[in-house]
């Protein structure tokens, strides 16, 4: 539909021939966006232009452009419409680097504006691809809109998607860490002003690359994924796009197992092998999901911040979940500043649009010590306990080893935080620190150190006996338990759901 069905207009009956051949120069004239040889050096770096990046990402066929004509420039530096992902309508906006930088001018700034009021008015998805310049200047616009308000509104309401697949500063950058999801390609960069004005103002001579790119905005938390080029960054919003419902007043849809590849009740033997009962040895968390989650439906968000948390989406018995589990391999699954602040924004996203949350928590606790300390690593644990404890989403918690002081708390593992179920494996242990850590701030002697030890190995079992878990389980029935759990869990959805009560996702 991106192309609308032009006769010729000399032939047309009724006089519309010339009005006609008008609306079709107009057109063309826009849809060639910076001419021929801005396309070609664009397309030389192996990079798509805006419009096959809307191409690429929507069905075929799908894509209905809207201001097409805004701005004395084509589209006014910005690919703007609607069309459709997997079927089900969505809002687009592409920055045209070819015109103009892909800078915002009035025209597009209105475009922006429209794109997110009728993707919240019409309770759709709305995804930014950025490459721009920002604003161009040239005093103020007086009381006229901003599509940063708009935005803002959007946020928790329907899913806000972008993806960075070039240099991208000042406004249009900004719609970055207010989206719920963020991809940036490997030769992108992004950044509140761009190397020009940060030496003119600064002095500071440095590149785009070093300013925003990769290895400054990941470590920052801007940025929850990179991709190698633009159709993987895409392939990556279509991906991520596909476990969430389209607003906040619709649930994710069911695959059937034919599609979400959905093996039902099976037992988890291969967990024996891959979790060593050994507290004190490391695993890799990621083995255990790629056993317990539907077959290849594991989506990683962020997977290269905070580390010691692993955040992503995925299927059990073809229902979409969120799961928030410690990483043993990375600081013996300790939770730091990095990790819960991840988590806690993952956490809000995935409760905004009734994901239920599965924890799996294997953890000695938050990170001590005076670097985590200047970190703010208390200030970001409780953001994620706040953000837990406030979902009103189904929650699912599995201690496999250990889970320490507040460490257990963030990754709900305490009663009466509204869990929908509760596990744990037997030798799990737990408490306000570790019994070696213990002995030492005691100053316990050989005796009381090993009733100490003795009384950590118990602790699975003295909390069964208080109902502190729901079951202590065998790791072999894993995948059953939780599945059978997320079934019952989800009978608690209401026919038409709400969104949850929030101003807006913390960035």
């Amino acid at each position: 539909m991106s192309e609308s069905v032009e006769s010729n207009p000399s032939e047309l009956p009724g006089g519309w021939g010339p009005a006609l051949d008008d609306l079709a120069q107009r057109r063309s004239a826009a849809r060639a966006m910076g001419g021929e040889e801005r396309l070609a050096k664009k397309h030389a770096k192996g990079q798509l232009d805006a419009r096959a990046r809307v191409d690429y990402l929507l069905d075929p066929g799908t894509f209905r452009e809207l201001g097409t004509l805004v701005g004395e420039v084509p589209g006014d530096g910005i690919v703007a419409g609607a069309g459709r992902i997997d079927g089900r309508p969505v809002m687009i906006g592409a920055e045209d680097f070819t015109v103009l930088a892909g800078s915002i001018g009035s025209g597009s700034s209105s475009k922006r504006y429209r794109l997110a009021e009728l993707a919240l008015a019409e309770r759709i998805p709305l995804i930014m691809l950025l490459e721009g310049a920002g604003h161009r200047g040239g005093g103020g616009g007086g009381r006229a809109p901003t599509d940063l308000l708009i935005q803002a509104q959007c946020s928790g309401k329907i899913p806000v998607l972008s993806a960075v697949m070039g240099p991208s500063a000042g406004h249009g950058a900004l719609i970055v860490p207010m989206s719920d999801f963020s991809v940036m390609t490997q030769d992108a960069a992004v950044f509140t002003a761009g190397p020009p004005v940060v030496r003119e103002s600064l002095g500071e001579d440095i590149t785009k690359e070093d300013l925003g790119g990769p290895s400054v905005a990941v470590p920052s938390g801007l940025i929850h994924n990179v991709a190698s080029d633009d159709q993987t960054a895409l392939d990556m919003l279509r991906v991520y796009l596909s476990f969430f419902p389209s607003s906040a007043w619709s649930f994710a849809p069911h695959l059937p197992a034919e599609q979400s590849h959905d093996q039902g009740f099976r037992s988890t033997d291969e967990l024996l092998s891959i979790i060593p009962s050994d507290s004190r040895r490391a695993y890799d968390m990621r083995a255990v999901l790629d056993v317990v989650v539907d077959d290849g439906s594991w989506f990683e968000v962020q997977p290269n911040f905070g580390q010691s948390m692993i955040c992503g989406l995925a299927r059990l018995g073809g229902e979409s979940v969120a799961v928030i589990a410690n990483q043993p391999t990375v600081m013996a699954g300790s939770i730091d500043a990095a990790a819960a602040d991840k988590a806690a924004h993952f956490i809000m996203v995935a409760d905004s649009f009734h994901l239920p949350l599965v924890f799996l928590a294997d953890n000695p606790g938050m990170l001590p010590g005076s670097a985590s300390e200047r970190d703010g690593v208390l200030r970001s644990g409780a953001r994620m306990f706040a953000a837990q404890t406030q979902a009103s989403s189904p929650k699912l918690h599995l201690t496999l080893r250990k889970a320490y002081g507040f460490g257990s708390m963030v990754m709900s593992l305490v009663g009466f935080d509204h869990q929908s179920a509760t596990f744990a494996y037997p030798g799990a242990t737990m408490g306000a620190m570790g019994a070696n850590a213990m002995s030492r701030a005691t100053n316990a002697d050989a005796d009381e150190a090993a009733i100490l030890r003795d009384a950590e190995l118990q602790a699975s079992y003295r909390s069964a006996e208080n109902l502190g878990f729901d079951e202590l389980i065998d790791p072999r029935e894993t995948r059953d338990v939780l599945l059978d759990a997320l079934q019952r869990a989800i009978y608690r959805r209401q026919a038409t759901p709400e969104p949850v009560s929030r101003t807006a996702i913390t960035p």
